[in-house]
């Protein structure tokens, strides 16, 4: 699975980097470690780039969900 981040272009270099973190579901305390920033300072990065308006879409190769079956003719979904 790999995440797409549309408005990226948006978003300061560390916007960028907060948001591709948190997205993933990694905490404040552990983004402000792994980039040196104090946890209020991630925070405000996240903040201020969601009021940017970016999106984020989950790209998911095959079907690990199990909903994707082949349709049988005739059947509509």
């Amino acid at each position: 699975m790999q995440i797409e981040i549309r408005g990226m272009e948006k978003l300061s270099f560390r916007e960028r980097q907060v948001v591709a973190l948190k997205e993933t579901g990694v905490g404040n305390e552990a983004v402000a470690k792994r980039l040196g920033l104090s946890p209020a300072t991630v925070a405000t990065l996240y903040n201020r780039a969601k009021t940017k308006g970016y999106q984020v879409v989950l790209v998911i190769a095959g079907d690990p969900l199990g909903v994707m079956a082949d349709e049988e003719e005739g059947e509509d979904i």
